[in-house]
C-alpha cells in the first residue's frame, strides 16, 4: 500500500486500509533507518487495526512488527510480539504468513542471546511450513537465514547445498532484494 493509498483510504474513511497502511509506512521507515518514527507509526496503526475490531492479518502485521523491533536491536520485544502472533494463528486459524513468523523468531533468538539450537530449530520449522504451503519466497528466506547460522558454525557446503537449489527455482525478479541477498550469499559460501 503506497502513500497514495494511505492518503485515499484516509479521505474515504476507511480505517480498516488506513491503519493497514500507517503500519506498512511505518515498517517502510525502519528499514530506511528512521526507528523511532517508524515504531510509533506501527504502534500508531496496530491500535487502529485493533480498534477496528478486525483480526484479518493480525499475525502479519505482528510480524512486520517484530522485523521493525529485529532491526532496532530489541529482540526481547520482538519475541513478545512474535508470541502474539504465534497465539493468534493458533486461535484463528490464519497461517499464511506462519514460515516469517518462525524464520523471525529464530533470527530475534540469534539476536537476544546467541541460542544457535532454538534458532536452527525455528529455521527448520520455517523451511517445513513454506515447503507445506509451497511459499516459495519464504522458503528462500528461511533457507537463507538457516544458511548463514550454518556459514556462522562452518558448515559452508550444507549451507550451499541448501540455498542452491532453492534459489534456482526462480526464473525472475532478480533485482528483488531477496534474490540479491541470496546470490550475494551462494557467492559468499563458493
Amino acid at each position: 500500500m503506497g502513500l497514495g493509498a494511505l492518503t485515499l483510504a484516509t479521505e474515504q474513511g476507511l480505517p480498516y486500509w488506513q491503519a493497514q497502511g500507517t503500519i506498512l509506512r511505518g515498517w517502510a521507515l525502519t528499514a530506511q533507518g528512521q526507528g523511532a518514527e517508524g515504531m510509533a507509526q506501527m504502534h500508531y496503526g496496530l491500535t487502529a487495526h485493533r480498534a477496528t475490531g478486525t483480526a484479518e492479518e493480525r499475525s502479519y502485521l505482528l510480524a512486520l512488527l517484530a522485523d521493525a523491533y529485529r532491526q532496532g536491536d530489541h529482540a526481547d520485544a520482538g519475541l513478545r510480539v512474535l508470541a502474539e502472533a504465534l497465539a493468534h494463528m493458533r486461535l484463528t486459524g490464519e497461517r499464511f504468513y506462519e514460515a516469517e513468523v518462525h524464520r523471525l523468531e529464530g533470527e530475534l533468538r540469534r539476536q537476544a542471546v546467541p541460542d544457535e539450537p532454538q534458532a536452527e530449530a525455528c529455521f527448520q520449522q520455517a523451511l517445513t511450513v513454506a515447503r507445506r504451503q509451497e511459499a516459495r519466497s519464504l522458503e528462500l528466506r528461511a533457507a537463507m537465514s538457516l544458511s548463514r547460522l550454518w556459514q556462522h558454525q562452518g558448515k559452508r557446503t550444507a549451507a550451499r547445498e541448501l540455498l542452491a537449489p532453492i534459489y534456482g527455482w526462480f526464473t525472475e525478479g532478480f533485482d528483488t532484494a531477496d534474490l540479491q541477498d541470496a546470490k550475494a550469499l551462494l557467492e559468499a559460501l563458493a
